[in-house]
C-alpha cells in the first residue's frame, strides 16, 4: 500500500482523514485485499466507495507528483512516436510531452520502478513521471493512438500495383488492403464521422473524414496504394471492377472488432477525377444514427406541437433543408414515433439507410423502374396508413403525394428548401397547385445541424461586438457572458464535440392557407413569413441563439449554419 513520502501515511489514512471514506469502509476494503489481493485503490473503485479523481488528488498529494488531467492536455506526436501502442496498453500510460530532453508519461501506477526502466530502455532518454486517472490514460491511448501505426503496417505490406495484383488482393478477405479498409473504418466510428474521402492527388492519397459535419485531414498514403483500395471498395460494394470513368455506388457491411461486435453499413460512391477515382464511404452505424424526437434538439414547446401533428390521420408534412442538415434523421425518428402495431407504416428511399422493426421498407430502383412516384403509387395498393417519401424532387413525385395526403393518409417526406416558407414555394415551383398546397400541407419542418461545445473544455468568455448584435437582433437581449469550447483532446482541439438540431415548425394555419389560394394577389414569401412570426412561429437563427443563451453552441458556430436565410 502507498505511503506518504514525508509522514508515512498511508493512502488509506490519508482518503480517512479527508472523509472520502469511513474507518469501517476502510478496513472492509483492507479485509478484502488480504482475502484476494489487487490493489487498494482498484478494490475502493469497484466498490464505488470513492470516485477515481478523487483517489488520484490524493494519491498525488501523497507522492508528492503532479495530477495530469489528460481531457485537457494534448499530447504530442514527438512524445508519442516514442512509445509503442502495444507497450503503452500493457501498462496503461501515455507519452504527454518532451520537455528539456525528458520525455514526460502519466501512468496509473507511477511506483512501479520495473515500468520506468523499461520506458527508459525504449525511449532511449530521460522519463518525468505524472499521476493520471486509469480512465483518461486509457481514452487517452484510444484517441491518439487510434488505428495510426497498424494501418502503416499494413501499408508497408501492399503488393506492387500491377493490374494482377491487384485484382488478386482485392479479392482476398484478409490482406493488407483489405486490413487497412477495415481499420480505416473503424477508426471513422471511432472519431465519430459520417463520412470517409478516399481522395487521389498527384503526389498522394488524402484521407479526409467528416467529423460533426466539418471535413478533418486524417491520412496521407502514398499514391500506390490509391487503386487496390478502390478495388476493394468496389468490389465490397459490388461495382464493376473494370469501370473507372462512369459513376457508380453501392453498399456494404463489415463487422468492427472481435466476433459478435457492431455492424456498420457503408454506403459507396465513385467519381472520376484528373487523378484517378476518388471514393466517397458514407458510414450509417445504427447505434449511433436512430435518435428519438427528444434526442434531436426540438425546444420542448415545438416539440410537444410537432408530436401532435404526428397523431393527424391526413395530411403531408415536410421536413426542409439543404443536403447534411439532418432531414432523414428528422423522419426516421417521427416514424418512430408511431404506433407500428395498429398502423401500416410503408416507405419509399433513396436508399435505405435504417432497416426498422414492423415498418414496410421499399427502395428506389430505377434500373427495375421504381421511382418514387411509382414506388408511392405502388404502396397506395397495400392499405397503408402512413407513407414516408424519402425526397420530393420533381413534378410527379410531389402530385402523387399530394394525392396520398388527399385521400387519407399521413405523408411525410422531405424537400430541398432553404427555410419552412421557402418549402412552401418550392412546391409550387416543381409544379402543384396552391390550392392543394393549402388543402394537403399541415406542417413544414426547417433544420440545419449545428456543433456543440464540448463538455470537457467550455469556458466563459465576452462575446464580440459582432456576436453580441447578431445575439441581440434575436432574442431583443444584450448577451452577458457566453460559453465557447478551449480545446481540449476529447474534441481534437476544435472546441466542439457532437451536434444538435436547430429548428423551425410553420403549421399552414387557415390563414396561411387562405394567403395561399388567393387568386387575385397570391401572397409573397416575405407576407407568409410575416404571417407565421405574426403566429409564433420560432426562426431557426431565433432557436440557435436560445441555444447560444443555454451553452449549448456558440454564436459564430449558428451564423455559419443559417448566415443564408433571410
Amino acid at each position: 500500500m502507498y505511503a506518504d513520502r514525508e509522514t508515512g501515511r498511508s493512502l488509506g489514512e490519508m482518503l480517512v482523514e479527508e472523509n472520502l471514506i469511513s474507518s469501517q469502509q476502510l478496513d472492509s476494503a483492507l479485509e478484502l485485499q488480504r482475502q484476494q489481493g489487487g490493489r487498494l485503490s482498484d478494490i475502493l473503485i469497484n466498490q464505488g466507495l470513492v470516485k477515481a479523481e478523487e483517489l488520484a488528488t490524493v494519491l498525488s498529494i501523497q507522492l508528492n507528483m503532479p495530477l495530469i488531467d489528460l481531457k485537457r492536455h494534448m499530447v504530442q506526436p514527438n512524445a508519442l512516436r516514442l512509445i509503442p501502442e502495444d507497450m503503452a496498453r500493457k501498462y496503461t500510460l501515455i507519452p504527454l510531452d518532451v520537455i528539456n530532453d525528458s520525455l514526460v508519461v502519466v501512468m496509473a501506477d507511477p511506483e512501479d520502478i520495473r515500468i520506468i526502466e523499461d520506458i527508459k530502455a525504449q525511449a532511449k532518454m530521460r522519463v518525468e513521471v505524472a499521476l493520471g486517472v486509469r480512465s483518461d490514460i486509457e481514452r487517452a491511448i484510444d484517441l491518439n493512438y487510434g488505428s495510426s501505426a497498424e494501418i502503416k503496417k499494413q501499408m508497408d505490406q501492399f503488393a506492387p500495383a500491377t493490374r494482377e495484383a491487384v485484382v488478386a488482393t482485392s479479392f482476398a478477405a484478409k490482406t493488407p488492403v483489405a486490413e487497412t479498409l477495415d481499420l480505416l473504418i473503424a477508426q471513422a466510428v471511432k472519431d465519430r464521422a459520417s463520412d470517409i474521402h478516399i481522395e487521389p492527388q498527384e503526389d498522394r492519397l488524402r484521407i479526409r473524414y467528416r467529423i460533426d459535419g466539418i471535413l478533418h485531414d486524417r491520412f496521407n498514403f502514398p499514391v500506390t496504394t490509391h487503386a487496390q483500395l478502390v478495388s476493394r471498395v468496389k468490389i465490397l460494394a459490388e461495382m464493376d471492377i473494370a469501370e473507372q470513368r462512369q459513376p457508380q455506388d453501392g453498399q456494404f457491411s463489415i463487422k468492427l472488432g472481435s466476433p459478435g461486435s457492431r455492424e456498420v453499413d457503408i454506403r459507396a460512391a465513385t467519381m472520376e477525377t484528373p487523378y484517378g477515382e476518388r471514393v466517397t464511404l458514407r458510414i450509417l452505424d445504427k447505434s449511433l444514427a436512430i435518435f428519438t424526437l427528444s434526442e434531436l434538439g426540438f425546444q420542448p414547446d415545438i416539440l410537444k406541437k410537432y408530436k401532435a401533428l404526428l397523431k393527424s390521420p391526413l395530411g403531408m408534412i415536410l421536413v426542409s433543408g439543404p443536403t447534411g442538415s439532418g432531414k432523414t434523421t428528422t423522419l426516421y425518428a417521427s416514424i418512430n414515433q408511431l404506433d407500428r402495431n395498429e398502423l401500416n407504416i410503408m416507405t419509399i428511399e433513396d436508399p435505405i439507410e435504417y432497416r426498422f422493426m414492423d415498418i414496410n421498407q421499399g427502395q428506389v430502383n430505377p434500373k427495375a423502374g421504381i421511382t418514387f412516384a411509382g414506388g408511392l403509387r405502388s404502396i397506395m395498393r397495400h392499405d397503408p396508413d402512413v407513407i414516408m417519401v424519402g425526397e420530393i424532387r420533381d413534378t410527379d413525385t410531389a402530385t402523387t403525394a399530394v394525392q396520398a395526403a388527399l385521400t387519407g393518409h399521413l405523408v411525410l417526406s422531405s424537400i430541398h428548401a432553404n427555410d419552412a416558407v421557402g418549402a412552401l414555394f418550392r412546391l409550387m415551383d416543381i409544379g402543384v397547385e396552391p390550392s392543394l398546397i393549402s388543402s394537403t400541407l399541415t406542417a413544414v419542418v426547417a433544420q440545419r445541424m449545428v456543433r456543440c461545445i464540448c463538455n470537457n473544455c467550455r469556458t466563459p468568455y465576452q462575446p464580440s461586438v459582432e456576436e453580441q448584435a447578431a445575439y441581440f437582433e434575436e432574442l431583443g437581449q444584450q448577451p452577458t457572458q457566453l460559453q465557447k469550447g478551449a480545446g481540449c483532446n476529447l474534441c481534437v482541439d476544435t472546441g466542439y464535440r457532437g451536434r444538435t438540431g436547430l429548428f423551425e415548425l410553420l403549421v399552414t394555419s387557415d390563414e396561411i392557407r387562405k394567403m395561399l389560394r388567393h387568386r387575385g394577389h397570391r401572397a409573397s414569401a416575405g407576407e407568409v413569413k410575416e404571417q407565421a412570426l405574426k403566429e409564433g412561429m420560432m426562426t431557426m437563427k431565433q432557436d440557435g441563439m436560445l441555444k447560444v443563451k443555454e451553452g449549448i453552441t456558440s454564436v459564430s458556430e449558428v451564423l455559419r449554419c443559417v448566415f443564408s436565410i433571410g
